[in-house]
């Protein structure tokens, strides 16, 4: 079978409006089994709407979890330059080689919970241009990135987990946000990896004059001025696992500001998703209220590289593991079923 592909970004947006619905003959048999399985009806609270949720997309009504996939993207910002990070640019690169050699804590991750996991850095020599001055990425270098993502999705996966690292991106995600909510720089801005009060201020800056630069009321054309590769890539990944009907667990701000693009553009475009955890990054909280997601885990987590959505892996092989594994009622002689 032929798998959808995009060579433009008006084709990728069309593929992503045409996307599959969850199967309701899954979901409906999941919620039946549900009722019947040796427990008091919603006993194990948000496990068993987790375990419904993603019978639907895996398509049976007794779904077990497999092979789930994470993808760590990586690449620069050229907002750097201007002071809105603790770390130099070079950090990037190293970063990417400690994943690359297994020593990052996403490695332990994806090791502990059974996950593949890829590395993709996107060309890390050229930085994306300063978003106050220009427009982050052209059209084609929007394109490509949005291909990387969307080409990184393993098809035979059954759960994906989007992750990144690039220095600055805490800013370009800031600055996304802030562009399709409102507000201001202040309201977007968090610590990242540690600036000061000096460094905070610099970036809400950076965020209200690339927002206000880029104002527009297409959420691509925001992702494309504000965003990093790393970001458009994971919103790619994200999208092509919705094509292909393959659940997502969501990382912290940075994740969430790719998907809060592709919910601007529809809110069924990450009806396959769910919020692995709160981060600690300031106002994560307010963009996953944006996007009705409430979080798995709240664990003061803010390493990003998709670590906070790794561990979430396991809340959600708990959940189906109870939802499969369990007797029924009538299985196990239990009265009150």
């Amino acid at each position: 079978m032929t798998q959808p592909d995009f060579e433009t970004v008006e084709a990728f947006r069309a593929l992503l409006s045409d996307a599959m619905a969850p199967d309701p003959d899954a979901r409906q048999g999941a919620q039946d089994r549900n009722l019947q399985l040796t427990k008091p009806p919603g006993a194990l609270g948000r496990l068993e709407h987790l375990a419904i949720w993603y019978a639907g997309w895996h398509g049976t009504a007794r779904p077990a979890l497999e092979k789930p996939q994470v993808l760590i993207f990586a690449g620069n910002h050229g907002i750097a330059a201007q002071g809105v990070s603790a770390f130099p640019a070079e950090v990037t690169a190293q970063m990417v080689l400690n994943f690359q050699n297994g020593g990052a804590a996403i490695n332990q991750l994806a090791k502990a919970f059974g996950a593949s996991l890829t590395v993709h850095p996107i060309m890390l020599d050229t930085p994306t241009a300063d978003f106050t001055i220009e427009p982050a990425m052209t059209e084609a270098e929007f394109t490509d990135a949005l291909h990387i993502g969307w080409q990184a999705v393993d098809p035979t996966a059954d759960l994906l987990v989007a992750g990144e690292m690039g220095i600055g991106n805490t800013t370009s995600a800031a600055a996304i946000a802030c562009a399709l909510y409102g507000g201001a720089g202040e309201d977007w801005v968090g610590c990242g990896t540690g600036v000061d009060d000096v460094g905070l201020r610099i970036k809400a800056r950076v965020v209200d004059e690339g927002a206000e630069r880029h104002a527009s009321d297409d959420p691509l054309e925001v992702l494309r001025c504000l965003g990093g590769r790393e970001i458009a890539a994971m919103a790619g990944a994200i999208a092509r696992a919705r094509v292909l009907g393959i659940p997502v667990i969501l990382d912290g701000f940075i994740c969430t500001a790719a998907a809060a693009v592709l919910h601007s553009l529809s809110d069924d475009a990450i009806a396959h998703t769910v919020a692995g955890h709160l981060s600690e990054e300031g106002a994560h909280a307010a963009l996953l209220d944006r996007i009705g997601k409430q979080p798995l885990l709240s664990l003061d987590m803010r390493l990003g590289e998709g670590s906070g959505a790794a561990l979430a892996i396991g809340v959600l092989k708990g959940a189906i593991a109870c939802h499969s594994g369990m007797a029924t009622f009538a299985e196990a002689g239990v009265s009150g079923g």
